[in-house]
């Protein structure tokens, strides 16, 4: 038994025009399962595929602004790619963004709606990762929230130290999850996280059952009467568990 990293979920004021930014961004197309809701993915993509996490926009009233402890970096090839992928999403309504990183080789933005993510230099790690190389999740230990996440899903860990973990789909595809120590993590309701689904056959009950015994703790964000099931991870970062498919 183990999950699949899906998708990321930005909770918006409009998820139509932050899709349509999140889409241009990442050069994908968009969708939707219902009003008010957007989803961002390949063209001609068949979800799920570790090949890409997709980015699924909601409408929620009036989501809060807060720091977030998830956010997306954006990989580039060369240094002229870079500065045509920042030049490119200004244009399109991103907005520079200061949240202390001083004087880095990235290029940290905000998209329209307050959520930060970074453009990075060209790394080689991130060479075949598509548009997205990473997803980052904050925390205050990396060590103890990699062996989570490991067990929680079938991505393989490619590195840990007290710094850092980085994780990746075990068919070697796709952008990789990286746990970054912060400190000051906030205990506040989240505007980004993580969907995770089992796969075909599984039982996504089993699966709660599983995750609880790993640390997990049921969560509440109003999602009220629905099929998938909201957990927070051991410090606190919420994710949801679709059914499977």
């Amino acid at each position: 038994m183990a999950l699949r990293l899906v998708q990321v979920n930005f909770k918006a004021r409009d998820d139509s025009a932050l899709g349509r930014f999140w889409a241009e961004a990442l050069g994908w197309g968009v969708s939707s399962e219902g009003p008010g809701v957007t989803n961002v993915e390949p063209v001609g993509f068949a979800w799920p595929d570790p090949a890409a996490v997709c980015v699924d926009v909601v409408t929620v009233p009036d989501p809060e602004t807060v720091k977030y402890r998830a956010h997306l970096d954006l990989a580039t090839t060369s240094e002229a790619h870079h500065a045509e992928l920042v030049a490119r999403l200004l244009e399109l309504g991103a907005t520079p963004a200061d949240v202390g990183q001083g004087d880095v080789p990235w290029t940290v933005l905000a998209d329209p709606e307050g959520n930060v993510f970074c453009v990075l230099e060209p790394r080689p790690i991130y060479r075949d990762t598509g548009p997205i190389a990473t997803v980052v999740v904050n925390c205050a230990d990396p060590r103890a929230m990699a062996r989570f996440w490991g067990e929680a899903t079938d991505w393989t860990l490619h590195e840990v130290n007290d710094d850092h973990a980085r994780l990746r789909s075990a068919k070697g595809v796709g952008p990789y999850l990286e746990l970054l120590r912060t400190s000051g993590v906030e205990t506040v309701w989240n505007r980004v996280h993580l969907d995770l689904m089992p796969y075909p056959g599984d039982d996504q009950a089993a699966e709660v059952a599983r995750l609880r015994a790993l640390g997990a703790t049921d969560a509440d964000v109003g999602q009220g009467d629905v099929s998938w099931v909201c957990l927070a991870d051991p410090e606190g970062n919420e994710f949801c568990i679709l059914t499977p498919g």
